[in-house]
């Protein structure tokens, strides 16, 4: 005979709760327990955070697709803004807000760069962190997930494949949308069409009728600048040239954009395997114009 074992369900929980909690990203109510919404998968300790500080945080995000380096720059601006005595200061909230900037750094100091990061939302890594400026007594809070390059394709190819994406889209405040400057410059096409589905994707998205996405900023970045010098140079006339799609329609669609070259690793070596295959390797760590794209956002968010 079986021993019979009593589970209670998160439907009979919910209504034992004092009250639930809207997630941060889509708003959907949650019990106080719950790890991550039942909606889009969203980690609800962020909700838990803003509820209990009383504040509703600033959501910034880094798109682009799957190798440009959204982790790297994200992991750079955080260790960087962490590191300042003034100017621009972060400070995490939560010991979980600091793995991405550990990671990231970690990885560098042994001469590699971080794996990417996997398609299941529940295994990205989220930033919730406090910024301090000159001349501003009251610190902003800020959100910043590091999204998967491959999922948030799929959700452009595919709208509401993914529905953490999806919200997220609509919830941001910003973006850094970042393409690979070498690709650009050597004359690889993907690069443009990648980016052109991305913004044309948002400029679509309707959320908010008062904040439609054509008045939020845009920050174009093109990583792996240090190994083209010539996105540092002038990286307006270098999206002109080299990505005429992406041009376009910043042009036609996003009012508040600006375009920006950053780079981490001063130098890049290729490590060969046996069976093929190649894997680029950070030689030293020298960033260049990793902050002003940030600095820029902050500016145009107006807070």
């Amino acid at each position: 005979m079986t021993r019979g074992i009593a589970l209670e369900l998160e439907s009979f929980r919910l209504p034992s709760a004092a009250e639930h909690i809207p997630c941060l990203i889509c708003r959907e109510g949650n019990i106080p327990g719950a790890e991550t919404c039942r909606n889009c998968y969203a980690p609800m300790i962020l909700a838990r955070q803003a509820l209990a500080h009383k504040t509703v945080p600033i959501m910034l995000a880094a798109l682009g697709p799957s190798g440009v380096g959204k982790t790297v720059y994200l992991g750079m601006l955080l260790d960087m803004l962490s590191r300042q005595s003034s100017g621009l200061q972060l400070s995490a909230r939560g010991g979980f807000s600091v793995t991405l900037q550990q990671m990231t750094m970690a990885a560098l100091g042994h001469c590699e760069f971080p794996q990417k990061t996997p398609s299941e939302a529940d295994r990205w890594n989220w930033v919730h962190c406090q910024l301090h400026r000159p001349k501003h007594r009251k610190p902003a809070d800020f959100v910043l997930p590091d999204i998967a390059g491959e999922a948030l394709f799929g959700e452009v190819d595919r709208p509401r494949s993914y529905q953490l994406i999806h919200w997220l889209l609509g919830r941001c405040d910003g973006v850094f949308v970042l393409i690979d400057g070498t690709k650009l410059q050597s004359g690889s096409i993907d690069e443009d069409f990648f980016t052109m589905k991305l913004l044309s994707h948002l400029s679509e998205l309707r959320f908010n009728p008062k904040s439609p996405w054509r008045t939020r900023p845009v920050a174009v970045i093109f990583s792996k600048a240090d190994q083209c010098e010539a996105c540092f140079e002038d990286p307006r006339g270098f999206a002109q040239r080299h990505a005429p799609g992406l041009w376009r329609i910043c042009q036609q669609r996003f009012p508040r954009h600006e375009y920006f070259a950053a780079g981490v690793a001063g130098a890049c070596a290729v490590r060969n395997f046996e069976n093929g295959g190649q894997q680029s390797v950070p030689l030293r760590i020298e960033p260049r114009g990793v902050v002003e794209p940030f600095a820029w956002l902050i500016d145009n968010l107006k807070i």
